[in-house]
């Protein structure tokens, strides 16, 4: 490059946006293979991988969602269906490994995760061992749309907030370091508290400097999630409009403390109430999202179809949110079209035929449909019969 274009590019800051977001399209992303020893229902097993499709079919319980499980875990170093790792070792043995070969930006990234009983989880790229694992979050952005994120919907904020989290996280370190430092602050508070209580005593003091580091993290945790939804919720409206095929509006609402108020006197206004509760009732830690169906609770009013269709949507917009921002991500599809009728089936189909899902992993029982369904879109494929 000329000194002079340089020049040109540096001061004209649209013209270098365009040329970056050029060569973001340019960048690929791949899994090529895939080997897993003692993981799940797994003795020993390799697959080499399509670049555009791969199917695993079979009944319930031969390991379908395990190995997307797997795939899962090389990107986000943890499992996304179950939270305790030593219960991801197959039974009588020691030990677990993952394996990944992945193309990236046309270099191959060799990812392990392995965790041996009794000690703690490791994460190599290249043979080299992450110090800390939220360094590896972001490398190899990842989507999936799976049946158990109906707890998105049942269960409480946690599962709300982790959601987010995950997307944010995922292209800004800085927010995940936040919310690590957020979470260590809270829990040293909420002992103090239990302190507190046990001793029958109060350092107001003391309880003042965890006030001000939480207000401090929270200013940009608050900051970095409104401006999340801000981008976010026109997606997720527009991918379930094409879902529904118009025919019904739903909205997700951001419900936080500190809309209306800062955290240090949110803190101070409800340390007597803390006190008796022994744990910090107020900040960004009790953040959550309010999804809605034509203005009412999508969980109190809406269809088992329809939850499923939101679901996807959220997922969906997920996917388009990391696309604009990184990488194409994987996209993995958990027994996604159980209880949806023909219509809906179609139009997720179509929708994953677009030029911008790249690698895709599909899980269902139903061999035939699953064929049926790939066959109409435009895309090399392979089955796996498990």
């Amino acid at each position: 490059m000329s000194a002079k274009l340089a020049s040109i590019l540096l001061n004209d800051a649209s013209i270098l946006t365009k040329l970056l977001s050029i060569i973001a399209k340019l960048l690929s992303m791949l899994l090529k293979t895939l080997t897993l020893i003692n993981y799940k229902n797994f003795e020993n097993k390799s697959f080499d991988f399509d670049s555009k499709v791969n199917c695993f079919v079979g009944l319930n319980g031969v390991g379908k969602s395990n190995i997307l499980d797997s795939i899962y875990h090389l990107s986000y170093g943890k499992s996304y269906f179950n939270p305790i790792p030593s219960q991801n070792i197959r039974h009588g043995e020691e030990y677990f490994m993952i394996n990944g070969m992945y193309s990236i930006n046309k270099k191959e990234e060799n990812i392990i995760i392995s965790l041996k009983k009794g000690v703690k989880k490791i994460i190599k790229r290249n043979n080299k061992l992450y110090r800390k694992f939220s360094d590896h979050i972001g490398l190899i952005p990842l989507v999936i749309i799976s049946p158990t994120d109906r707890n998105l919907i049942i269960e409480g904020s946690d599962t709300r907030r982790k959601f987010i989290d995950s997307i944010i996280s995922q292209v800004n370190k800085d927010y995940l370091k936040d919310i690590i430092t957020y979470n260590k602050i809270l829990a040293q508070r909420n002992s103090l508290l239990k302190y507190f209580a046990k001793n029958n005593t109060f350092e107001s003091e003391t309880i003042d400097v965890y006030d001000i580091q939480l207000s401090d993290m929270s200013k940009r945790i608050y900051k970095s999630r409104s401006s999340f939804m801000n981008d976010f919720v026109p997606i997720f409206k527009n991918r379930y409009k094409t879902i529904s095929e118009n025919n019904e509006e739903v909205d997700i609402v951001y419900k936080s403390d500190l809309h209306d108020s800062n955290l240090i006197d949110l803190l101070k206004n409800s340390i007597k109430k803390d006190l008796i509760l022994q744990y910090t009732s107020k900040g960004t830690h009790r953040d959550d999202l309010v999804f809605l169906k034509n203005d009412y609770s999508i969980k109190k009013f809406g269809s088992q179809g329809q939850q499923k269709s939101f679901l996807i949507s959220l997922k969906l917009a997920q996917f388009d949110f990391l696309e604009k921002q990184n990488n194409s991500p994987i996209l993995l599809l958990d027994d996604i079209f159980d209880k949806l009728d023909d219509s809906r089936v179609k139009q997720i189909v179509n929708l994953v035929n677009e030029d911008k899902f790249k690698q895709i992993f599909i899980s269902d029982t139903n061999k035939k449909r699953t064929e049926n369904a790939i066959k109409s879109v435009n895309k090399s494929y392979k089955i796996f019969e498990l």
